[in-house]
């Protein structure tokens, strides 16, 4: 009985409740928040509609999440700023944020590549897992206070290509001398082989691989580098990419921008910037092998890395990685946490996601090989 009574009142309660949330003027909380006007540019040329489109995405879900009060104009690279001086842009409040890869900045400090990946590391399962439950997020956050910027994770590329060689590469002495249009660390790892590294933003490429400028270069996969056309200038396109398995695009917010946002709009930028993480992974992973198929038909030579080639590669980054530690505390701290998670990780996917990944790889080949069946 007094169970029944119990849940009786409970429910007239909870009528009463919800009666007082309908009659609550619903847009009440909308009309006390301000109308907010930022600038956002990102690295990368307008014609890339998914990384690019990436924070085009976000400024259009934080707009739907605040009704239109919290408002975000997305500038493409060299709109109002050059591609690669994004982050400088938002650290000195020239804007209030911006959208970039972060090991475009190594220059500054090695230890901004941790925020997008670095050579032989992680995969973009890996690293969503060591920025959301490994401590890379508060690492991270720590390191760019003192660049005036808070960072989210806000987009994703998936394993990239290798790149786009006029010549092809069968031994590592073919690396000697090529100038190679590369990012971040990668670069310092390839002069190592004798590799001449090239940084370039997405729109300079092309021309510079027509003219001869460059070598090779590269830049995501399949889908964006045939937008930008690439393969009519370079005839051999290798993978894997080696120095990008899961590269990270972060949002970036001005420090004090940050500070002074209502804490509903706080919580939109982070929930509209964690959609982007996968809204730009999976669209990736649709787009790309149908680009691949294309690019194959048309005649592009695809082509692995030689095992030696990649060998000689693994053991010039982990001599890299080893003289950035002892020189630079800052890199050492962070290297410290993620080359432990790194490795854990490969002990786990080794037993589980990459035994299932080869087989499935090696299954759908046998298939495809098979002869059909009469009758």
């Amino acid at each position: 009985m007094l169970r029944r009574k119990f849940l009786k009142g409970a429910a007239i309660a909870g009528a009463g409740s919800i009666g007082a949330a309908a009659s609550f003027p619903a847009p009440a909380l909308a009309q006390s928040l301000p109308e907010i006007k930022w600038r956002m540019p990102t690295s990368f040329p307008k014609s890339l509609d998914t990384i690019h489109g990436g924070g085009e995405q976000l400024a259009k879900r934080v707009a739907e999440l605040t009704d239109n009060k919290f408002q975000i104009r997305v500038f493409a690279a060299g709109e109002i700023v050059p591609g690669l001086q994004v982050l400088d842009a938002v650290q000195a409040g020239t804007v209030e944020a911006g959208y970039s890869v972060s090991y475009y900045y190594v220059g500054k400090d090695p230890t901004f590549a941790f925020d997008a990946c670095l050579p032989f590391g992680l995969n973009v399962r890996q690293q969503n897992s060591w920025m959301r439950n490994g401590g890379g997020l508060e690492l991270m956050r720590e390191f760019f206070k003192d660049y005036n910027i808070v960072q989210f994770p806000a987009g994703n590329t998936g394993t990239q290509m290798g790149g786009w060689f006029r010549k092809e590469i069968k031994t590592v002495e073919d690396l000697k001398g090529l100038k190679f249009r590369i990012a971040g660390i990668a670069g310092q790892i390839l002069t190592k082989l004798g590799v001449v590294p090239q940084q370039l933003a997405g729109g300079d490429i092309y021309p510079a691989l027509e003219k001869g400028t460059i070598d090779a270069a590269e830049w995501v996969g399949p889908y964006d580098d045939e937008k930008l056309g690439f393969n009519k200038v370079a005839k051999y396109y290798y993978y894997p990419g080696w120095w990008e398995g899961g590269p990270q695009v972060s949002l970036y917010v001005n420090n004090a921008q940050w500070a002074s946002l209502p804490k509903p709009y706080q919580a939109a930028l982070e929930a509209a910037s964690a959609e982007c993480n996968n809204w730009m992974l999976g669209r990736y992973d649709a787009q790309n092998p149908v680009a691949l198929k294309k690019l194959v038909a048309s005649g592009t030579q695809l082509r692995p890395f030689p095992r030696a080639v990649m060998e000689a590669c693994f053991d010039a980054t982990n001599e890299v990685y080893a003289e950035v530690a002892a020189a630079n505390p800052k890199f050492k701290k962070v290297y410290d946490s993620w080359v432990k998670y790194r490795d854990d990780q490969l002990l786990w996917f080794r037993v589980a996601e990459g035994t299932f990944d080869n087989f499935m790889s090696a299954a759908s080949q046998r298939k495809s090989k098979a002869p059909a069946k009469k009758g």
